[in-house]
């Protein structure tokens, strides 16, 4: 349990982040989703444009610290090596 003022208030910092990098990840992860159900539906152009939609959202997510910039260079790696290979 936090004691002092200082980490009392780091208590509260903490639990705000969590809130903002908790829904800012649930929504990358929707558009990912909506990425990966068009590239099982087979549909190119789907796929396509859901990518382009994902991957500023994705990149967003860098900047605000939500993810490493390598593992969001990787996901969007993959993803459009799979939306390519569509068909």
């Amino acid at each position: 349990m936090a004691n002092t003022p200082q980490s009392k208030k780091r208590a509260r910092q903490n639990e705000r982040r969590y809130a903002v990098n908790k829904a800012r990840r649930s929504r990358i992860r929707t558009y990912l989703r909506k990425v990966e159900e068009a590239i099982a539906s087979g549909d190119k152009d789907a796929a396509t444009a859901a990518l382009r939609a994902a991957e500023p959202e994705l990149m967003r997510g860098v900047t605000k610290g939500v993810y490493h910039k390598n593992t969001a260079a990787r996901k969007v790696s993959r993803l459009t090596s799979r939306v390519k290979a569509i068909g």
